[in-house]
């Protein structure tokens, strides 16, 4: 099952994706998490940081590299930190920036999504923030 987690990107660069996931209550997966009080999953969050971060590979693929696009998958994860939850009728606006490639071809970036409530006035909230990386997909020898 795949769940597109990036519905708007407002910018993207070979060093820094910004996008929007609007966050409703027509997705499958909120009727079950959490029964009479709908949020988006913690691991939705981050892979909405993921989804831009391949937003950012793209480009940099294309810059370089002869526009060969690598197949990156998350590698791992450091200093996660969850804040807010994210309800039905807001939004997930995510930032991931590019820190340094690794001698492997892993890429690690830095990354936060904060919440974008249509009715508050306030600052919005950080949702989830961290470092995570990205590495080449390995293909098995059998």
């Amino acid at each position: 099952m795949h769940f597109r987690l990036v519905d708007q990107v407002l910018e993207c660069s070979p060093d820094r994706a910004v996008t929007v996931k609007n966050v409703t209550l027509a997705e499958e997966y909120l009727q079950d998490h959490f029964p009479g009080f709908h949020v988006l999953p913690g691991v939705f969050m981050l892979e909405a940081l993921v989804q831009s971060a391949r937003l950012v590979l793209e480009c940099r693929d294309r810059a370089g590299a002869g526009g060969v696009p690598r197949r990156m998958v998350l590698g791992g994860v450091r200093a996660l930190k969850y804040g807010m939850f994210v309800r039905p009728g807001e939004a997930l606006r995510s930032e991931v920036t590019f820190d340094k490639e690794t001698d492997d071809g892993s890429v690690v970036f830095r990354g936060s999504a904060t919440v974008i409530r249509v009715a508050a006035l306030a600052s919005p909230d950080t949702a989830v923030s961290g470092r995570f990386t990205m590495r080449p997909v390995r293909m098995l020898h059998l």
